[in-house]
């Protein structure tokens, strides 16, 4: 059941996550598709999340995108973010899930992903950890274990890698590097 902020279940499942999976329309951006006058998709992305992102990947977790679409500036973002796997264009994210559990070795239980919408469920009832930002229809929501508070391409992504890291204990050495 997802709620607010973290059930002692989805503490839990997140100490157990080795493996963060996002994906990207609805999760790192707010989910509205800008088009260019030569048709080119342009996204959106928020700073918070993606420093998220590369804290969570300085904790041990190996980060990942699995997007339905395929735009160029997710390759470039997920570039900067050092993100080290990056799936687009799947329609069918289940079988790219197992593909990606054998190469990165870890079990669907080690694993968190971020999904919004219907085509996301089959990799949430999956993974260990699901989470859906507050956006997502009540029938996506009802299938998370953890909903953010902020919102998605706004902060989402930021609350639940930092929940994570919460969950397995290193988020306050993360936050003292910065003050040291």
């Amino acid at each position: 059941m997802s709620q607010a902020s973290p059930s002692r279940d989805a503490l839990e499942r997140a100490a157990r996550v080795r493996l963060m999976i996002f994906d990207v329309d609805g999760v790192l951006t707010d989910g509205r598709l800008w088009y260019g006058p030569e048709g080119e998709a342009l996204k959106v992305f928020h700073a918070a999340d993606g420093h998220g992102v590369k804290m969570l990947a300085a904790s041990g977790v190996v980060t990942a995108v699995l997007s339905g679409r395929r735009a160029a500036a997710v390759e470039r973002r997920a570039a900067e973010l050092g993100i080290a796997h990056v799936l687009q264009g799947i329609d069918d994210k289940r079988p790219a899930f197992e593909t990606l559990l054998a190469r990165v070795g870890v079990d669907a239980t080690a694993t968190g992903y971020m999904g919004d919408e219907l085509v996301d469920l089959p990799v949430m009832t999956r993974s260990g950890f699901a989470c859906a930002p507050r956006e997502a229809p009540a029938f996506v929501r009802q299938h998370a274990q953890y909903v953010a508070r902020a919102p998605a391409g706004g902060g989402a992504v930021r609350e639940v890698c930092e929940l994570v890291m919460q969950a397995q204990g290193t988020l306050a050495a993360r936050l003292a590097a910065y003050v040291a």
